[in-house]
């Protein structure tokens, strides 16, 4: 997942000053939920955490995002749109962050080289990225680790065991709550965590220390898709394949100095204030800031 490193960086501020406006009306609370709190009791672990087996799809992948991902994917086919929008926590500003993303089990991606990333989200320096990852091979979350050899160090799968214990309702939509802070400043030690609804605790998923790999000094929480153009629709395959998913991502907060707060236009500036549908391959695809930097839904 080397894959945002200097060119998401310096792709976003060009991109910024030629982007559409596509904001919908769709009100900030259809989507909330009750988040947990972040200072809820932390013990366990989350059983069906696996480390991943190889899978030719994610392995092509992860070396494509690794590497560079131009070289890789082009010598194999077209190469995929890759675009992104959400929050981007500043530097300093932070050594903890909390959201609850939600999760369509229903959502299937027929493409092998094609992935949604959304709700992703990573601290500033921390050693993983937990994301939603919808992709050919089934739904998952995954704890990216950025910290060692780079990849998904665990994977949850989300079926029915996942259901039960870590989501709830969201309107229509189920949500599941993440977390991951930082332990230890002198060895850069995080651990994330996956809230369970059943024993009202968080539970670790995965911890890891070292140096952030990533390149960048920020961090993110936000909608991200690799994509090829379906010859048939002349858009994004998700686009039609996720038309009836809603990303939505709330109650994102970060912790400083001990205590968490809501992100804000302070500490968490849009990626982007006017995003375009078809800079993503998908026109009818609205971008809704929901709330003032802590919330935000990517619907069609």
């Amino acid at each position: 997942m080397n894959r945002r490193r200097s060119a998401l960086a310096a792709a976003l501020l060009t991109a910024v000053a030629g982007l559409a406006s596509a904001h919908g009306a769709q009100p900030a609370a259809a989507h909330r939920t009750l988040a947990p709190s972040p200072n809820a009791p932390h013990r366990g672990t989350v059983a069906a955490a696996r480390t991943p087996d190889h899978d030719p799809a994610r392995d092509r992948a992860v070396a494509a995002l690794k590497k560079g991902r131009d070289t890789a994917f082009r010598a194999q086919r077209a190469e995929p749109t890759h675009n992104w929008w959400g929050v981007f926590p500043r530097p300093g500003t932070h050594d903890g962050i909390t959201a609850t993303h939600t999760v369509d089990p229903s959502y299937r991606v027929s493409d092998a080289d094609n992935f949604t990333y959304a709700p992703t989200t990573k601290a500033q320096n921390s050693c993983m990225e937990v994301v939603t990852a919808y992709w050919n091979s089934g739904n998952e979350i995954w704890a990216w680790d950025w910290c060692g050899s780079g990849g998904p160090a665990k994977t949850v799968a989300v079926d029915a065991d996942f259901k039960a214990k870590y989501t709830q309702p969201a309107g229509a939509e189920l949500a599941y709550s993440v977390q991951l802070v930082r332990d230890s400043a002198s060895r850069n030690t995080w651990s994330s965590y996956l809230y369970n609804y059943r024993s009202a605790q968080w539970e670790l998923l995965y911890r890891q220390s070292g140096r952030d790999q990533s390149g960048l000094d920020h961090g993110w929480d936000m909608f991200e898709i690799y994509t090829s153009v379906n010859p048939s629709t002349g858009t994004g395959y998700y686009c039609s394949e996720a038309r009836d998913t809603v990303f939505d991502s709330s109650a994102i907060q970060l912790r400083h100095n001990g205590t968490w707060k809501p992100a804000s236009p302070t500490d968490a500036p849009w990626t982007d204030e006017h995003p375009s549908g078809r800079d993503f391959l998908c026109p009818a695809l609205r971008f809704v800031e929901a709330g003032a930097d802590d919330h935000w839904t990517v619907r069609q």
